[in-house]
């Protein structure tokens, strides 16, 4: 089982501010959890026992719509932590969080997080400021969906794909999603995602193969996502 004191995920987030006894115990108590493709890590609803920490892969995170649809508010991937809102808030969790790819996830009890939570300044400190930043960046794509089209939404993504995942050997951006998912991330149809990707095919600003898409002109995706 990785020891918390050695493990470089950590540092990329709230994690780091523990010292090295409250990191000994935080190893003492975690489990190491793998998931499958596909596979959901909790559901909205669901009271959750403790925070999950992303070792690898990727994760989608969504809201189901009253008239069923789902709606991805999100995307976290390594070193992120996950459930940590609903544990400090003592709420039931608001999101549904899904794999998008074979990965681990250390969980940590509840109680641990709440303990660290009371007895370190600089912990409470730096996850108050992950959940700001959370409600910021949620404001932002609010704000998006009011202002932006669908054409510019979808170059935004692209945009934030590339910046969050960054790119595979070949060039690829470095995150694989279906037509549907790539749809429910900006608030459209599928065919309307379908159809605009179609487009930047045809303009050369993307190649697309299969699930994969590749970025062609930059620039151009970054003036649509302004609205030139």
């Amino acid at each position: 089982m990785p020891n918390c004191n050695s493990c470089i995920i950590r540092e990329l987030n709230s994690l780091n501010k523990l010292n090295t006894q409250e990191l000994k115990d935080v190893s003492n108590h975690k489990q190491t959890l793998t998931f499958k493709k596909g596979e959901t890590i909790f559901e909205e609803g669901t009271k959750l026992k403790g925070i999950f920490c992303l070792r690898n892969g990727k994760c989608k995170v969504t809201k189901l719509a009253p008239n069923g649809n789902e709606q991805i508010v999100r995307f976290i991937q390594k070193g992120e932590m996950i459930g940590h809102r609903s544990i400090i808030s003592d709420t039931a969790a608001h999101l549904t969080v899904t794999a998008l790819e074979d990965m681990e996830a250390c969980f940590i009890p509840k109680s641990l997080i709440n303990k660290n939570f009371s007895n370190n300044k600089e912990f409470t400190y730096d996850i108050t400021k992950s959940i700001c930043t959370d409600l910021d960046n949620a404001n932002i794509s609010i704000a998006n969906l009011a202002q932006k089209s669908v054409k510019e939404r979808l170059a935004d993504s692209l945009l934030f794909f590339l910046k969050t995942f960054g790119l595979e050997e070949e060039g690829y951006l470095n995150i694989k999603l279906s037509r549907e998912e790539i749809a429910n991330s900006i608030g459209t149809a599928t065919e309307s995602s379908i159809r605009i990707l179609s487009n930047f095919k045809k303009e050369g600003i993307i190649e697309v193969k299969g699930k994969r898409i590749k970025i062609l002109d930059k620039e151009k995706l970054e003036h649509i996502s302004l609205g030139y």
